[in-house]
């Protein structure tokens, strides 16, 4: 059988055994992809792939804590071993530091009164987390035929949207951690897309919108699903698709 029967895309979503990365997971198995969950927690990691599979899909899990450098590794290597090559990522792991308040509700991310240890949390795993991983496959992206990266921001990370006073969210409270770790996020998207463009390799951000999860206690009016859809479209983009751009459901976000 020739390679061009055999060649399989295979995807890795970071953070997938719930809410958004699970519905992408779905989405991209539904499209006759491999996918790869990484889950800090083998065991839900695990459990999210199996009912996947049940589903009918190429589902896999794998231990993937994205501040912990010697996982991030070993989860590379792994994949490495199990396909040999990766051509999607979708880095959508990330933490509010709020806990399960909605970002717009957090009281404790006022910057006047913010403990810098949440801040940096919050930074670890949404921007450096993201960087750990990426250079972790790199690698293996290389070895794509039609390597994409998309990195789940936000809104909330607009600075034109944040500084607009009489805008959609100008009763939005002031944050220090989460926007501002989504603003360096699309920042960082960028710089990697600069870097790789060269290569082939297209890198954009996507901002799901207000989507129901548990990160905000369930109070978003978007499904899972609905708000999977833009990632997706990102991972599959064609060979004269955007790259370095910062993208919703409706089209272009202002940065």
């Amino acid at each position: 059988m020739s390679e061009q029967n055999t060649y399989r895309q295979v995807a890795l979503v970071t953070g997938a055994n719930k809410g958004i990365g699970r519905a992408a997971a779905e989405q991209l198995a539904d499209l006759g992809m491999t996918v790869v969950i990484g889950a800090r927690d083998p065991r839900r990691g695990e459990e999210a792939a199996a009912a996947l599979r049940e589903a009918g899909g190429d589902v896999h899990a794998v231990t993937l804590d994205v501040t912990e450098e010697d996982v991030v590794r070993a989860a590379a290597a792994w994949i490495e071993e199990r396909f040999g090559h990766l051509d999607v990522l979708i880095n959508n792991a990330g933490i509010t530091g709020s806990g399960q308040v909605s970002p717009a509700d957090a009281t404790d991310q006022i910057p006047s009164g913010v403990d810098l240890d949440m801040v940096r949390s919050v930074f670890e795993t949404n921007v450096f987390g993201v960087i750990a991983v990426t250079n972790a496959v790199l690698p293996l992206l290389r070895r794509s035929r039609a390597p994409r990266i998309v990195n789940v921001s936000s809104h909330a990370g607009s600075l034109t949207l944040n500084s607009d006073l009489d805008g959609p969210f100008a009763a939005l409270l002031p944050s220090a951690a989460y926007s501002p770790s989504k603003s360096a996020l699309t920042a960082l998207t960028v710089q990697y897309a600069k870097e790789l463009r060269k290569d082939g390799i297209l890198v954009n951000a996507a901002a799901p919108g207000y989507v129901d999860t548990d990160s905000n206690n369930h109070t978003g009016f978007l499904t899972p699903a609905q708000g999977a859809a833009v990632l997706v479209r990102l991972a599959t983009l064609g060979a004269d698709g955007p790259t370095a751009g910062f993208f919703g459901e409706g089209g272009s976000i202002v940065w």
